[in-house]
């Protein structure tokens, strides 16, 4: 009966603990133990890469303290029960240590685990990367706290390309901290890509080099509240280092109060029948002046960014003011819109891709755009962000059909919070239950949550992000069967819950219980 009970104590330490969930595993309940002592990574023999290469050196360091975070925490001294050496091997097919992440790149890797080591290859240093962090979920500790790791198969690689989280650092500003802890929870549920709304109506906390008046008059204070160029290369230098790519907003031509405090002309004055009424709308598309400014804020925009991809916005215009202003009238009469100011907005939005294209960056627009200038360029991604699931669904069919990519936030606007358990409705979405050829389906190429800023700060971001977003990040990596089971999914995402609480992100409970290592930092 002892016997029993320790085979099925050992059953439990399996690879299911994983999040999200592996693509194919095998595992068995043969476990090795680890000591810290004697466990190193080292590069394998037919890697494209070896020492040296700055990615995966940092990773390394980074993963030891969390595959032993007694060890490496000051508790005291630890029993270790071998003195065997474990060390994991690492090869990768592609020398990609010097460069960005891309919207191509691979994330594919295969992770073994036996007797002594462990073996991980991946076709780039992005994929070593994914298998990481999966063999780091991978080690357990028993109750005496020595750590242990299971025999283990597996293939591995993301559903989805492009998985996304969105932060709104303009309604509410956010200190750099909360924006790099970001980065490393995201990577943790294996997100790749943080689009960063970084400006809007309330505030311009971008500082410009082209335009420092932007920010200087802009953001809701010119010294503290905005994101200098440094603090902007450090969060894409730190994104890089997880494999996570930065995609910056600058939404127009609506959402841009805060532009004009520093941007003389560049918003259209509203009208109070024939005089200018003192308050001024969306971008003003009828000044030669404004393509100008987009041109140079653009072309500053794409080289501190290294992504191919600028999000351009083009959501919720308020037709009002231009419909107030006798010279935006003028214009669209000279250019033959009569009064339809979908054609404005469309001539406007045109030309800001224009932009982008002659950058050589992809623009991605919210779906708006689509809504009323369906002969967008073809390459141009669309972000679907409006509508109960049928209606998202519906426009998902209509966007793929006319042949355009298309990323899905539409249930994933996580800033939204109910009582309850509301993780299992971010859970069960299935991006591709759509009607649609499968050739349509491939066009979907991946998802996003949305992290919306009007409530929230840096006090209560990381509780309302996770681990309701890891949710998603399931969904958006794992096979649509094999997670089909909101209820297997639970266990799993509670002790993923407790895995972040211990590496330091405050993730909110998702029901009653408790974990081993409560968070330290209250």
């Amino acid at each position: 009966m002892l016997l029993l009970l320790i085979i099925l104590q050992l059953a439990l330490h399996t690879v299911e603990g994983v999040w999200p969930l592996p693509q194919s595993f095998t595992s068995s309940i043969e476990r090795y133990p680890l000591n810290p002592q004697v466990f190193y990574f080292g590069y394998g023999k037919g890697s494209a890469v070896q020492q040296g290469c700055s990615v995966l050196d940092a990773a390394f360091k980074r993963y030891f303290s969390l595959v032993f975070p007694d060890y490496t925490s000051g508790y005291g001294v630890l029993r270790f029960s071998v003195d065997k050496p474990f060390n994991i091997e690492v090869s990768v097919d592609h020398d990609d240590c010097e460069s960005y992440p891309t919207e191509d790149s691979s994330e594919r890797y295969n992770l073994s685990i036996s007797t002594g080591q462990a073996s991980l290859n991946a076709e780039t240093v992005w994929g070593a990367l994914r298998g990481l962090e999966t063999f780091s979920q991978l080690v357990y500790q028993d109750d005496s706290g020595s750590y242990f790791v299971n025999k283990t198969e597996i293939e591995d690689f993301p559903r989805f390309q492009f998985r996304g989280i969105l932060l709104d650092t303009s309604r509410h500003y956010l200190p750099l901290q909360a924006i790099l802890q970001t980065l490393d929870a995201m990577a943790y549920s294996k997100f790749n890509v943080f689009h960063w709304h970084i400006v809007d109506d309330p505030s311009f906390p971008y500082q410009s080099r082209t335009f420092p008046d932007l920010s200087s008059k802009g953001a809701f204070h010119p010294m503290t509240h905005i994101y200098t160029q440094s603090d902007v290369r450090r969060v894409i230098s730190h994104a890089r280092q997880w494999g996570i790519r930065v995609l910056p907003e600058f939404d127009s031509p609506g959402h841009t109060k805060s532009w004009g405090k520093g941007q003389p002309d560049l918003l259209t004055p509203c009208y109070s029948g024939s005089t200018p009424s003192g308050t001024f709308g969306p971008v003003n598309p009828a000044l030669p002046s404004t393509y100008e400014f987009m041109a140079k804020l653009f072309k500053e925009v794409s080289l501190v960014f290294p992504d191919s991809y600028i999000h351009l916005g083009g959501d919720e215009v308020n037709f009002s003011c231009w419909k107030s202003n006798p010279d935006v009238r003028a214009f669209m009469q000279k250019m033959g819109f009569g009064v339809d100011f979908t054609k404005l907005e469309a001539y406007y939005i045109e030309n800001i891709v224009n932009i982008t294209l002659a950058l050589k960056k992809t623009s991605v627009v919210w779906q708006d755009v689509f809504d009323y200038h369906e002969r967008i360029p073809k390459d141009t991604v669309l972000h679907i962000w409006k509508g109960t699931p049928a209606k998202y669904k519906a426009e998902l069919s209509r966007m793929t059909k006319a042949g355009m990519r298309v990323l899905l936030a539409a249930p994933w606007y996580i800033n939204h919070i109910s009582y309850g358990q509301d993780w299992r409705n971010y859970y069960t979405v299935q991006p591709l239950n759509f009607s649609g050829s499968e050739e349509q389906k491939k066009l979907v190429i991946g998802g996003e949550v949305a992290m919306w800023g009007e409530y929230v700060d840096a006090t209560n971001l990381t509780p309302r992000l996770w681990p309701r977003a890891s949710a998603a990040a399931e969904r958006l990596w794992s096979d649509e069967t094999e997670t089909a089971s909101v209820d297997k999914a639970l266990p799993r995402l509670q002790d993923f819950r407790c895995r972040l609480l211990r590496r330091g992100i405050r993730a909110e409970p998702l029901f009653v219980g408790h974990c081993r290592h409560e968070y330290q930092g209250i």
